[in-house]
């Protein structure tokens, strides 16, 4: 016996199990909640690195700097990587369906990939650009315009990046974090141009090459930082506390004897659950659905970010995954006996 809990609930009743547990389902609302403000963090985002590039092309305009129009050029692509993040929250609001049952979290999953590849690429670009420069140093002209332009792309970006990882935690979306720590790189790749702009006026060639060097450690650290939560939600990883509270949760339920098996992991900014529960073996099947229904509503109030819970009921004689394999197995060697020769 298993129940699984549905976001959208049927019509025909208070929940869509067809019978009443007094309230709507949280998860329904917390979901495209979530979804709805990554949506629109990435719109402000793509609006202010915009903005920002914009006011950089002015001034290039103004200085003819070939540095700083590069940089700018850099900006606009930056802008840019908001997209798949965008993609990823439009089509996590489609229902699950025909060839994706479980829908569409694991795009979200794969959009904070894409981030920590472009988070990749720009040190890697950094780091190539600052040995060039070391190697061949050469003075840098309009330092007093390039300062001024380095301090607006550092406030640009990092407003940004604010904006990204505050949001992106308070909805648990570890890709829209990394992208907040993609746009904090490309502000310390701002605070370059500053740094390169003060040497120059000092006379100091080598002090460009030096600080970007710097900044690429900073931006490899930023790089681990954003990796691990983005790579643990893509293996199925999900914190040890959360499974703990599974259990617990569950086991607070009067009628729960064990909690044989938990399966929990992320699909985007959602935490999806599938737990076996054992119960006294003579409860009609009635009864086994309200205690299941009563411990699904008590994840879904304990678990932040819940969002698809199944859970399976079994007698106390035979809780667990296990002993399903281990039956079923069994059945199926009945039905087909081997033949000796």
């Amino acid at each position: 016996m298993a129940h699984e809990h549905e976001h959208e609930p049927d019509h025909g009743s208070e929940d869509g199990h067809g019978h009443s547990h007094g309230t709507v389902d949280p998860a329904l609302f917390s979901s495209v909640s979530g979804t709805e403000s990554g949506i629109r963090v990435v719109k402000w985002s793509l609006v202010l690195l915009g903005i920002t590039a914009v006011f950089q092309l002015a001034i290039v305009f103004l200085s003819g700097s070939v540095a700083l129009l590069s940089d700018t050029v850099h900006n606009f692509g930056d802008a840019s990587t908001a997209v798949p993040l965008w993609i990823a929250f439009v089509l996590m609001r489609r229902r699950p369906g025909g060839r994706f049952t479980y829908g569409y979290g694991r795009v979200e999953d794969l959009a904070g990939v894409i981030v920590l590849l472009l988070i990749l690429a720009s040190a890697v670009f950094a780091a190539y650009t600052s040995i060039g420069r070391l190697i061949n140093p050469r003075d840098i002209e309009f330092p007093w315009v390039l300062m001024a332009a380095g301090f607006i792309g550092f406030a640009g970006n990092e407003a940004v990046a604010i904006l990204r990882i505050r949001v992106g935690r308070r909805i648990a979306s570890a890709a829209l974090v990394a992208d907040g720590y993609h746009a904090r790189t490309d502000g310390l790749t701002s605070l370059a141009v500053v740094a390169a702009a003060i040497g120059a006026l000092a006379g100091w060639q080598l002090v460009d090459p030096i600080v970007g060097l710097v900044i690429v450690g900073m931006i490899l650290w930023l790089l681990k930082t954003a990796a691990k939560p983005v790579l643990v939600h893509l293996l199925d990883g999900i914190d040890t506390d959360t499974v703990e509270r599974i259990r617990d949760t569950a086991l607070s339920t009067p009628e729960v004897v064990e909690v044989s098996d938990i399966r929990a992991r992320w699909s985007g900014h959602e935490v999806y659950v599938d737990l076996s529960i054992s119960v006294t073996g003579d409860l009609e099947v009635s009864e086994g659905h309200r205690i299941a229904a009563a411990v699904e509503h008590a994840l879904l109030e304990a678990v932040p970010h819940s969002g698809r819970i199944m859970v399976h009921v079994d007698p106390e004689t035979s809780p667990g995954q296990t002993f399903h394999h281990r039956d079923a197995h069994e059945h199926l060697a009945d039905q087909h006996p081997a033949h000796s020769h």
